[in-house]
Parts: structure tokens; sequence; C-alpha cells
């Protein structure tokens, strides 16, 4: 088929996390939309008004879930409603498992529910963060297979990387430039003119499906590995005596110096994306050294955090065994509850090794999602945020997460003297902590 209409669409977007959901929201505005997504729970708490992400606009989910004129959003768990779409967006996460390798587990899942229902003449455009090549190299033969018919003759393809950033209320999907691509260049133009539909901030067509991919890869590869030099560089001033954030401060007095910061690297991107690059450049015979060298420094910062915080509780006279630590904040990013690959849990374990009672506090983060990921329990907002007396007082206080709600929070009924503060974030008032990033 030469040409594709617009007009004509019919979407499916495949996972309603935080990047299907507002995808959802903002294509319902134009065009018939089925949200898909394999939890049922997912399905009845959207409908419910309710979304654990915090990334819909609630309002704006309200006026395109009813739907009329032909445009609106549907939501199922049921693979039969797919029938009815042409164009399937699939958003499911990318991963790594125990190894650091990529786990597509999620994706090729998905590919093999679209495969189940494609037609002729659908497209399949993927959004989740990939290695270059994995979309036609492991994506299109799950579909040829599930659905028996062949690529760039039957069924197409595009790439149109997601650039969400969680907690995020002002970099948002119609704010961010949109790369896209697709597998033949009619494809390509109907993927551009669909998003670009949608997106404010524009589009920028790629050449191949494979540049769109690796483009996503490297940006944050990117900055992972600035982040990665300022944490080195955090451990060497450590060791020298003097305070990271005022060399910062003092070299980005220069007008072309970037000023990262220390800290932990978490989340969906960062902390996952090189490891999608590294894999394909060993696929394919050559050991990546920079990337995978930022990967190991960032990687050992909450190890590092929570060493430091035991020397500091060691020069001010505390046994170790027993003592009680109090952990500010558990998601990866302050103001949002999204808690993968959060290195908090790094901190934790290594001060439980050591011996100590810690708790974690988070308002943003789920009970219930951190109980079942890390296999730990927060403590309760009033035990806090109301704290005095003996019983309430830690031994040491890490503030992990740079939340809203920690910048104003009056510490006086949790401490000590003796109490060691270590800010891994410099936002604190710098009298009152023995050690930050």
């Amino acid at each position: 088929m030469d040409q594709f209409y617009l007009e004509d669409a019919k979407i499916a977007v495949i996972g309603l996390g935080y990047v299907g959901l507002p995808l959802a929201i903002e294509f319902a505005k134009k065009y018939p939309v089925l949200g898909f997504d394999i939890d049922a729970n997912r399905i009845k708490e959207l409908l419910s008004g309710r979304d654990y992400t915090n990334e819909a606009d609630i309002d704006e989910f309200n006026k395109v879930i009813i739907g009329n004129n032909g445009w609106g959003l549907r939501l199922s768990s049921e693979v039969i409603d797919l029938n009815s779409c042409n164009v399937f967006v699939i958003t499911v996460p990318t991963p790594v498992d125990h190894f650091k390798s990529p786990d597509l587990k999620p994706l090729l899942y998905a590919s093999e529910i679209i495969g189940g229902v494609l037609k002729k003449n659908d497209i399949v455009i993927y959004e989740s963060t990939v290695y270059p090549g994995c979309t036609e190299e492991d994506c299109v033969p799950v579909l040829e297979k599930q659905s028996g018919l062949k690529f760039n003759i039957d069924f197409f393809c595009g790439y149109s990387p997601e650039r969400i950033n969680p907690g995020d209320k002002v970099n948002t999907l119609k704010t961010i430039v949109k790369v896209t691509s697709g597998s033949t260049p009619a494809v390509a133009d109907f993927v551009d003119k669909l998003y670009g539909s949608i997106i404010k901030a524009g589009t920028y067509k790629a050449p191949s499906i494979k540049v769109a991919e690796a483009s996503k890869a490297i940006e944050n590869a990117q900055r992972d590995i600035n982040i990665s030099f300022v944490n080195e560089l955090a451990l060497i001033f450590d060791l020298v005596g003097i305070d990271t954030n005022d060399v910062l401060a003092a070299a980005a007095t220069k007008w072309n110096f970037l000023k990262y910061k220390p800290g932990l690297v978490g989340g969906h991107c960062i902390g996952v994306d090189p490891y999608y690059l590294a894999h394909k450049a060993e696929s394919l015979g050559y050991q990546p050294q920079v990337i995978l060298s930022g990967r190991r420094v960032n990687d050992n910062m909450g190890i590092f955090v929570a060493n430091k915080v035991i020397k500091l509780m060691i020069k001010k006279g505390h046994s170790i065994t027993g003592s009680r630590a109090l952990i500010l904040g558990i998601t990866f990013k302050e103001n949002c509850p999204d808690i993968r690959n959060s290195q908090v849990k790094d901190i934790y374990n290594e001060l439980h090794q050591f011996g100590l009672e810690v708790d974690i506090f988070d308002p943003r983060a789920s009970k219930e999602e951190v109980k079942k990921q890390f296999d730990i329990d927060l403590i309760d907002d009033n035990s806090v945020l109301m704290a005095s007396g003996a019983e309430s007082k830690y031994d040491a206080i890490i503030l992990a997460v740079s939340h809203s709600e920690f910048i104003k929070l009056d510490l006086t009924g949790l401490i000590t003297p003796k109490t060691v503060v270590f800010d891994t974030k410099g936002i604190l008032d710098r009298t009152m902590v023995d050690g930050r990033l």
C-alpha cells in the first residue's frame, strides 16, 4: 500500500503506564483510541479516576474517555477488542535482568499479542527503548510468525522513542520534539504526520528505524556518562576533603562548563538504556569502555553513600549495630512515585548489612509497590511528620530524594546532637548536615 491516511487511523496503545496513558489521552482528542493493558486492575483503577503514575491529567482523561463524533478513548484488557484497530503503538517497559542484560520479554509478549490480531496494511509502532536493530530483528519476526503476514508487504512498522520525564510538568509529551521513523518512506511519512498532529513541539523524521532507536539509546547514555563523571569527582573530592558542590559552583563560572550534579542514578531510562547500547555493541564484537565504566561508577553510588554515613557515625561515637537510621525518599527522582531501579534500596541494604535498623519514609511512593519490588515496608507519614520524643530519634538521617515535602521538613524532632545527617541532593542547610554528595 503506497498511501496511509490519518483519517483512517484507529489506534491501539499497548501498555498504559508512564508512557502509554498520556499518549492515549492525546491521541484520543483526534482519533478513536483503544487503551489496552493486560492488567485488568490497571483498567479498573483508571476507570475509577485514579492513576498511580500521576502522569495523566485526570480532567483531560475524563473528557476523552466518554468519546463522541467517532473519536475518544476506550479502555480494555481483552485482546479481542484489538481487532477493530489498524495502528498499534507499543509502549511496554524494556528493563534489564539481574545480569544487566536486556529483558525483552514484555516487548516480545506485546508483539505476540499484536501479531495475533494483525491484518493486512496494519502498522505497528514501537516506543519502547531498545538497541538499534531490535524492532526489525527481534520484534518483526514475532509479528510475522503470529500473523502469517509478510513485513513491508502485508504490514508495516514504525519507531518513535518515548521521551517522557516522570514528574516533570513542564517538559511533557506535547512540548518535547518527537523523533519518528518508518519501515518504508510512505510509512515514515504517515508516522511523522500522526505524531505531528498531537505534538506541539514538532517532530523529527529519522532516516531509518535503526537511527531512531540509536538516538534514544545515546541521549540517555550521554546523560549517564556525564553524571558518572561528577559522581567520580565526588568520590575523589571526598578523599581530598573538599565539597564537590563548591567545586562545581566555581567551575560553572566558565561559559561552556556543563553543570551536572552528583547523585543516585535510577529510573527506567538513564539507569537502563546504556546497557541496551552496550549489549548491541558486544553482540557485534566491540567491548564498550566509556559506557560501561560510567555505569559502574553510577551503580555503586548507593553503597558509597551508606559507607560514608557509617564512617561519619563512627566518628561521632556511635555503636553501629542496633543504631537507627531514617532514609527520606525511595523513588528514583523527586516529586514522582516512580521507584523503578531506585538506588535508594542499595543504601538501605548496605546499612542493614552493617546491623542498623533502617526506616524509609516517602510520601510519594506506593507502600504496596515498594513492598512488592523491594520487600521493604515504608513507615507511616505521621511517624515522621509529627515526630517527637526519644522513641522517634534517629542516629542517622539520609536525605535521598529531594521531594518538595522534604525541603520543608523540620528535622528537629528526629535528631539528637549526635545524629549524622547526610544530604545526597545538596539542598539542606549546610549548617545542619554532616556530609553530602
